[in-house]
């Protein structure tokens, strides 16, 4: 059960304030707000992605409906490494004021601003690379290098009067990198020297005992995979996953193949990171969709986006028969990520899906074509005893995640008063190096439908999955108030109620009679009327047909 919302005290001068507005207790949409003597300093805005009980929404973003009053107390926003969990909620808060500063690595930045091209943003943006220093009001920066699932990601100590935190954002400790750039222990070890007051650590494989396999253990395995199939290969992971990318590159490379990539997020960033040059692509390795079509099946790789089921994504719609290109026998279909929780169902049909249509689904379950990108418990453990952190507080991930991620602090000799679990909107103050909870703000789910930003509701969702589920009945009825009849109707119209239409006939006396009564009653205002139809019909409907169905009332006044 979530905190009861109870209001913090005034922050003391010179206390630093932690209030995470996304990314507790989910994995997506993380968003921490610092603050200290009246400026706020953010790190990351990132997005969550609908499950299926949240019909028609794009996207799921932090409440930053809580900064409506202080935007203009916001100095920076820190972006730790260019994943969607992450980034994606920039362009609307830039809607809410533009010229915030965004500050980030090379590539993350650069995928950034080709998002906000897209809204018609232009960003202030300021580059740094670890080991650099960067002063944004009272906030003093520094930036470490970290391994994860995509390159330039980044750790941020921030020194401020209250003490020093390090938050690591996404991080692992692959010791043999794809690109060279492993975790740099010796800044934290540096930085556990100076004293951490707080350490806010990725907590996503807490719970996961060991370490992380290395990224270089995948590339074996998908050069494999594509030899052996006859057909085409398509290959399904993130947009943003540039080893992977760059390792279904090599592979196809090897076996005389050449590499279509599908979807418009995954074009984009590829080609910002060719040119920045993270990417390393062969060359003439890379074809156009539109000029594909005469290579053979066998001499051919499509690396799509779509791992996670998402409805409208590449994969999805060539389960659907909704793509140009056609999944049958000899083909092998590769997912090349792992399930972000609460989106097994999706992926699982998506597999049946190719299964049945003939191909060789090869994933995370039967074969080793991914890693993760999150530390695990063996490397937690080492961070832990390097840092030496006077507190702690987990972030990014599922409660179960925080909790683990916390025992794993104590177990290193952090005491328990020590460490913080939090939720979104728990109200954190870092004073005389002791950090504790203080208040709880109430947070929201922020939803994007379509062009639509937070003016979606639980309600109006709920009004969905009913309409889904439970069908949709209309009643329309005009009445003369004055004499207390019925001029014309009550006409009923159902949608999703599997019922032959002919059995409301049965109900329309008694809404009829209701009607009357009610108005020989006194009720003659249209709103009151509707609802005697909608109590009335409700009840039988919930009776005789055992269903709870939306039931839209329309009564003309006449």
């Amino acid at each position: 059960m979530p905190n009861p919302p109870y209001a913090p005290p005034a922050l003391e001068k010179g206390a630093l304030r932690i209030t995470p507005l996304g990314g507790l207790g989910e994995v997506g949409r993380n968003m921490t707000v610092y603050e200290i003597n009246g400026k706020l300093l953010i790190v990351d805005c990132g997005v969550l992605f609908p499950e299926e009980h949240q019909p028609g929404v794009d996207l799921i973003l932090p409440d930053i409906t809580k900064l409506e009053n202080r935007l203009s107390d916001i100095v920076a926003v820190v972006l730790t490494h260019g994943h969607e969990d992450h980034i994606g909620g920039v362009p609307y808060l830039l809607k809410m004021r533009e010229d915030i500063p965004l500050v980030g690595s090379k590539l993350t930045l650069a995928f950034v601003e080709a998002k906000l091209k897209e809204h018609r943003i232009r960003p202030k943006t300021h580059v740094v690379r670890e080991d650099e220093h960067a002063k944004y009001g009272p906030f003093d920066l520094e930036f470490i290098a970290v391994n994860h699932s995509i390159p330039d990601a980044l750790a941020v100590a921030i020194r401020t009067d209250a003490g020093l935190v390090i938050g690591t954002g996404d991080f692992k400790m692959d010791q043999l990198p794809l690109d060279g750039r492993i975790t740099d222990l010796r800044a934290f070890a540096r930085l556990g020297e100076e004293g951490v007051d707080l350490f806010m650590t990725d907590s996503t494989n807490a719970d996961v005992p060991g370490f992380t396999s290395p990224e270089k253990n995948i590339g074996p395995v998908i050069e494999q995979v594509i030899s052996k199939t006859r057909g085409k290969v398509i290959v399904a992971s993130f947009s943003s996953h540039v080893h992977r990318v760059q390792q279904v590159l090599d592979a196809a490379y090897a076996n005389g193949r050449r590499v279509v990539l599908l979807g418009r997020s995954m074009v984009r960033n590829m080609k910002i990171a060719a040119d920045l040059g993270y990417l390393t692509v062969p060359e003439g390795v890379l074809v156009e969709l539109k000029k594909s079509g005469d290579i053979p099946d066998h001499r051919i790789v499509y690396m799509s986006t779509g791992s996670q089921g998402e409805p409208m994504a590449v994969l999805s719609r060539m389960v659907n028969r909704e793509h140009q290109i056609e999944v049958g026998e000899d083909d092998t279909v590769i997912l090349a990520s792992s399930l972000i929780p609460g989106n097994e169902t999706s992926v699982y049909r998506i597999i049946d899906g190719l299964i049945k249509l003939g191909a060789n689904v090869v994933h995370k379950g039967n074969a080793k074509v991914h890693v993760s990108g999150h530390a695990s418990a063996g490397e937690l453990l080492y961070c832990y005893n390097i840092v030496r952190p006077k507190n702690v507080m987990p972030i990014h991930g599922e409660h179960r995640m925080l909790v683990a991620n916390a025992a794993l602090a104590i177990e290193t000799g952090v005491p328990q008063n020590r460490t913080v679990i939090a939720e979104n909107g728990t109200v954190v103050d870092l004073i005389d190096g002791v950090a504790r909870p203080v208040g709880q703000i109430e947070i929201d789910y922020i939803y994007v439908d379509g062009k639509s930003v937070g003016r979606v509701t639980d309600d109006d969702l709920r009004d969905r999955r009913t309409m889904a589920e439970e069908g949709f009945i209309s009643v329309v009825t005009v009445v003369e108030t004055t004499l207390g009849q019925i001029v014309s109707g009550p006409e009923i119209h159902a949608r999703g109620v599997a019922e032959d239409t002919r059995t409301y006939d049965k109900i329309k006396p008694q809404i009829a009679k209701a009607l009357e009564d009610a108005m020989k009653d006194g009720i003659t205002d249209r709103r009151g009327l509707q609802q005697v139809v909608r109590r009335t019909v409700g009840r039988w409907v919930g009776t005789k047909l055992r269903r709870k169905s939306m039931i839209v009332p329309v009564v003309v006044v006449v």
